[in-house]
C-alpha cells in the first residue's frame, strides 16, 4: 500500500469518471480537499470486514473482490469491483463499520474519500446522487441473484451463475477471469474447490466453456443460462 501525491509517477488524475462530471467547481475542490489516493497492490485489504469506516472508497484503476469472511477460512465473494464503483457508502448513513473484506486482484488504485464530505455532497447535487444510487441499485440486485442461487440452485446451477457473472463484466471489457484462482471462483459459488473444478471440468466437455490456465472463456451462455434457471 502506498499513497500517492501529484509528483508520483503512479497518479492518476482522479476525478475523471463519469460521475463526478456532475461536480461543479466548488463541489470538486471540496471531494479533492478530503481524499487521500492510495495505491493498493494484488493481495492487500482496501477494507477489513469489521473495522471503522471513516472513508468511501472510489476504484480509480484495477480490480478488487468484495467478500464476507466466514470460519475456518471460507469466505463468500460476492461481487467483483471495477474502475467506477462505490464501496462502503453505508458509512454515510451512519454505519460506521465495514460489513465485508475487499481485496486487490491487481495493482489497484483507489480515492478515499471522507464520508462527512461526501455526505454533503450529495445532499447538494442530486444528478451525483443520482449516479451513485444507479451503481448501488445494481450492486443490490446482483446480491439478490446471489443470494436466490446460494438459497435454491444446486451445485450446477451455482457455478453457471457465477460464470455468467463474470462473464458479464468481461463484456464490459474487463477480463476479470485470469485474476480469478478457482478457489475464488468456488467462493463465489458457496462450494469446496474441488466440486468447483469438476463441475468447470464437465462444462468444458460439454462445450459450455474453454479452460486455459485461469483464464476462463464463456462459449454458451445460452446453455448456461438454462442450468442457472433450472438449477
Amino acid at each position: 500500500m502506498k499513497a500517492l501525491s501529484e509528483t508520483d509517477k503512479e497518479y492518476i488524475c482522479e476525478i475523471q469518471a463519469p460521475c463526478f462530471q456532475d461536480l461543479s467547481y466548488e463541489e470538486a475542490a471540496l471531494i479533492r480537499a478530503g481524499k487521500t489516493q492510495i495505491l493498493f497492490h494484488r493481495g492487500e485489504n482496501l477494507t477489513k470486514q469489521g473495522f471503522f469506516a471513516s472513508s468511501v472508497l472510489f476504484l480509480i484503476s484495477g480490480y478488487a473482490k468484495l467478500y464476507i469472511e466466514g470460519n475456518n477460512d471460507r469466505n463468500l465473494n460476492l461481487s467483483i469491483l471495477v474502475p467506477g464503483d462505490f464501496a462502503g457508502i453505508s458509512a454515510i448513513f451512519g454505519l460506521n463499520k465495514f460489513p465485508y473484506s475487499i481485496t486487490a486482484l491487481c495493482d489497484t488504485q483507489v480515492l478515499l474519500i471522507e464520508s462527512n464530505i461526501l455526505e454533503k455532497v450529495l445532499r447538494k447535487n442530486p444528478a451525483f446522487g443520482y449516479q451513485i444510487s444507479s451503481r448501488n441499485c445494481s450492486f443490490d440486485s446482483h446480491l439478490r441473484d446471489s443470494l436466490y442461487s446460494l438459497a435454491f440452485l444446486q451445485m450446477n446451477g451455482r457455478v453457471a451463475s457465477v460464470l455468467l457473472y463474470l462473464d458479464g463484466i468481461v463484456s464490459e471489457g474487463h477480463n476479470v477471469f485470469p485474476l480469478l484462482s478457482r478457489k475464488d471462483i468456488a467462493e463465489f459459488a458457496g462450494l469446496s474447490t474441488e466440486s468447483t473444478v469438476k463441475i468447470l471440468k464437465s462444462f468444458e466437455k460439454d462445450g459450455l466453456i474453454k479452460l486455459h490456465d485461469k483464464n476462463i472463456e464463456v462459449l454458451d451462455p445460452e446453455k448456461l443460462k438454462n442450468i442457472s434457471r433450472l438449477g
